[in-house]
């Protein structure tokens, strides 16, 4: 089992910025594909950034591309989502999660781990 906490959401005006963390405890945490979702009302949990196990790749979803980043530090088993220049249509509760697996990790279905979400709201 991997138990996964985030934190770091909260509210912020357009044009702002918040670093999301997500602090991982239980099995080895580099072993872990890690991903960002989020989910707005009414929609569906949608794929936002994705980190490879060893942090040398990166993946993003295209309407975040140039403004999110999200990295990982191993010794600290945490990984970060920073975001800047953000818009009232990122306002959404974000997760995090882990998967093992090293393929399709923009899709949510393959991540075994979720946490319990943080709430991130962007006023215009």
């Amino acid at each position: 089992q991997v138990q996964l906490v985030e934190s770091g959401g909260g509210l912020v005006q357009a044009g702002g910025s918040l670093r999301l963390s997500c602090a991982a405890s239980g099995r080895t945490f580099s072993n872990y594909v890690m991903g960002w979702f989020r989910q707005a009302p009414g929609k569906e949990r949608e794929f936002v950034a994705a980190i490879t196990r060893s942090g040398d790749s990166t993946y993003y979803t295209d309407p975040v591309k140039g403004r999110f980043t999200i990295s990982r530090d191993n010794t600290k088993n945490t990984v970060y989502l920073q975001m800047i220049s953000l818009k009232p249509e990122d306002t959404a509760v974000y997760y995090c999660a882990a998967t093992s697996a090293s393929w399709r990790v923009t899709t949510r279905y393959i991540y075994d781990y979720w946490g319990q979400g943080t709430q991130v709201t962007v006023s215009s």
